[in-house]
């Protein structure tokens, strides 16, 4: 021990924080190695591998290019080989995730890796190529590449349409380099976009597919805007009823007119007993549509086999749910071209529009129920069903073209019930039925005019992606959904441009009273803020109108951040009266919290100040000792405030507790809405109502 403990501790030299990044690098050892990150802001940064130097390289590196990058074993140290193949290695979600919530990770890898070893070659996936040269270049290592990619055979092919600046753009930045990603949201005209590359590199193509739907959409899109040189005679004659000729070939699970010329292949189609077909090393370019399906062991294997000197992924959601978004990029090489919401608003002339709806329904039970029997539950429940239909109606009556989505064939079919006796066209699209019925049902579609009433009612699976109907101006969600990325798919169908649309809108239903539902949509929140919408009140006069004089300010219509929401938020407690209501799960530094300096303030003043949280520590003591009234309540989720009995701060955002910039919250004047959340405070957490806190009326 030191004789003067005080001395001692004021001569202890401070360092900062990039001095203790640098020695938490140098001492801390990776349980793995450097691996391949792809973080959901930068997901196409390449990873840095270390630690290696010239003495692990034996002379002049010859490697080759094909299917695959091929890496000599001989010319490379074990050492080297190992550092090379972190390139395409990756922590596994999944277990880390098991490993978090104590499940048991038996027979889950912990780290995936995409590489292969032969006898003689490290096996590398196509799109590890920039960074084995970034390692190469930067250990100045003499090296060779020798490619023996497929370029295809020269076809003549024109482009009939014209591209946008955005799509220039896009073709502009894919020029250079014979792979890479274009990561751009729905409606901005990828298949275009890709029509028209095709008939910039001239060589033949092959599309590959993941749905029926999107191979008709891209067979129509082609036939559209490409002049294809290409006539019937060159087809070598086969027995059997003659089909209308097509210059663009197509293979399915039905039928197989491939030409080698332009082609669109169903990915499932593509095996042959397990096998890869052949034909995929037959083509100068591939181009993959959705390439976040990537990951998945069937669209892996494929483009393992394909030797195409271009590979191309197109995609509006580069990132995945389940975290295996970082094969995307080892397949199909980084992004080259990167379009968010932001600029496609830009570009577009109608607004979007998010229409909050909170339900009345509640569990019959506490006990916890499976998600699967919540969904049935809220599927089946009456009064959310009304609720749900009422809004419809009223959409339908203004002129507006909604559908409907829901994750449940059998929700589908009862809504669509519910409708028909009150509109006349109403087009119901699962994943169900023959393929004939579903070419049916999608002409039926086309065939409604365009002024005709119309409700589609849809499972969100089935239409989620590529489904293209631009009349659409206002979506149902029917059933709750998490991910920011399904949201923005979803969304996507709104987005297409069409005369007349002046604006689009979701109706979101917020089961406020089911706690997992009600975390659900927080998730969700930060969907909508990414893909900008703002908040339309149900009691906004203009609602089921056009909005040709709505007026939203920043403030009220706004999907609020960590960051932006404080000054809006400020002032609107500046305006209370008679009481503030807050519900933060957990707190933060209260001492430093300027809102809870406010709070003091109010409560002097007269304002009835009451705070829920879900744990008793010096925080609450702070609060208690300002004279403020704290509740502990312990299973407490709810992230809400309450101005006046009337205006509704709800979201994500921990108002007395750390925020980050990710969270959102939302405001909304709704006195109705307001006493239901303190319903959802007093009956459910505060049980019998009103026993411990008086809010006047």
């Amino acid at each position: 021990p030191f004789q003067d403990q005080w001395t001692y501790l004021y001569n202890v030299r401070k360092i900062d924080e990039d001095t203790v990044d640098a020695l938490l690098t140098q001492h801390q050892q990776e349980d793995f190695g450097t691996l391949a990150t792809s973080s959901e802001n930068k997901p196409w940064e390449i990873p840095v591998v270390q630690d290696v130097s010239q003495e692990d390289f034996n002379g002049r590196l010859i490697i080759h290019k094909s299917d695959r990058i091929y890496i000599p074993l001989k010319s490379i140290s074990d050492k080297a080989s190992n550092h090379l193949k972190h390139i395409a290695a990756f922590k596994n979600p999944e277990f880390y995730s098991k490993q978090a919530m104590r499940i048991s990770t038996y027979n889950i890898p912990r780290i995936i890796c995409r590489a292969d070893f032969t006898d003689e070659y490290l096996a590398m996936p196509r799109g590890c190529e920039d960074a084995i040269i970034d390692i190469l270049y930067s250990l100045k290592i003499d090296y060779e590449i020798v490619n023996n990619t497929n370029h295809g055979k020269p076809i003549g092919v024109i482009f009939k349409g014209k591209e946008r600046d955005e799509q220039l753009d896009a073709i502009n930045a894919l020029m250079p380099y014979s792979n890479g990603v274009l990561s751009a949201t729905t409606a901005f005209g990828k298949t275009v976009t890709a029509a028209a590359l095709i008939a910039r590199r001239k060589t033949n193509t092959l599309i590959l597919v993941h749905s029926k739907a999107l191979l008709m959409q891209w067979h129509e899109c082609l036939s559209e805007f490409l002049d294809i040189n290409f006539t019937e005679e060159e087809i070598s004659k086969k027995r059997g009823r003659k089909k209308a000729f097509s210059p663009v070939g197509c293979l399915d699970s039905t039928s197989n007119t491939l030409h080698g010329v332009i082609d669109i292949a169903l990915i499932q189609s593509c095996f042959d007993n397990d096998e890869v077909k052949p034909f995929v090393k037959e083509y100068g370019m591939v181009i993959v549509d959705e390439c976040h399906h990537v990951s998945s062991i069937t669209f892996e294997n494929v483009l393992k086999h394909v030797t195409a000197h271009y590979v191309y992924g197109l995609t509006a959601t580069p990132i995945r749910k389940d975290g295996l978004q970082p094969i995307i990029f080892m397949q199909c090489s980084p992004i080259r071209f990167f379009a968010d919401a932001k600029a496609q608003i830009q570009q577009q002339s109608f607004q979007r529009y998010l229409v909050p709806r909170f339900t009345s329904y509640r569990p019959v039970t506490d006990d916890k129920q499976s998600f699967t029997a919540l969904s049935q539950s809220l599927a089946e429940s009456e009064i959310r069903n009304n609720l749900i239909i009422e809004d419809v109606l009223n959409v339908v009556a203004a002129g507006r073209t909604p559908i409907i989505l829901t994750a449940r064939t059998s929700h589908v079919e009862l809504l669509a019930e519910m409708l028909k006796q009150h509109v006349a066209n109403i087009i119901q699209l699962t994943g169900e039925g023959t393929a004939k019925n579903k070419r049916e049902t999608l002409q039926k579609l086309q065939d409604i005019p365009k002024d005709a009433p119309l409700v589609i009612v849809a499972t969100g699976k089935y239409v989620g992606e590529g489904f293209d109907y631009p009349r659409l101006d206002t979506l149902f969600l029917a059933l709750p959904i998490s991910w920011k990325g399904l949201v923005a798919q979803y969304a996507g169908r709104l987005h297409r441009e069409n005369e007349g649309k002046k604006d689009v809108r979701i109706y979101d239903y917020i089961d406020i009273h089911e706690p997992v539902c009600e975390n659900m949509y927080r998730k969700r929140l930060k969907g909508y803020s990414a893909i900008g919408y703002r908040v339309l009140s149900k009691d906004t006069q203009t609602l089921f109108d056009n909005t040709d004089d709505l007026q939203t300010s920043s403030y009220e219509g706004q999907i609020f951040n960590g960051n932006t929401f404080r000054l809006a938020f400020m002032q609107n407690l500046k305006s209370s009266r008679q009481s503030i209501v807050i519900s933060s799960p957990k707190l933060y530094r209260t001492e430093r919290n300027t809102f809870v300096k406010m709070l003091r303030e109010f409560h002097v003043s007269g304002v009835q100040i009451a705070i829920l949280t879900s744990e008793e520590s010096s925080q609450t003591n702070y609060l208690k000792s300002l004279g403020l009234y704290v509740k502990i309540v312990p299973k407490l989720s709810l992230s809400s405030c309450i101005i006046d009995r009337s205006t509704v701060w709800y979201g994500s955002i921990n108002i007395l507790g750390y925020v980050t910039e990710e969270d959102n919250i939302i405001k909304i004047t709704d006195g109705k809405l307001a006493n239901e959340l303190l319903d959802i405070m007093y009956d459910e957490h505060m049980n019998p109502r009103g026993s411990d806190i008086r809010i006047s009326h």
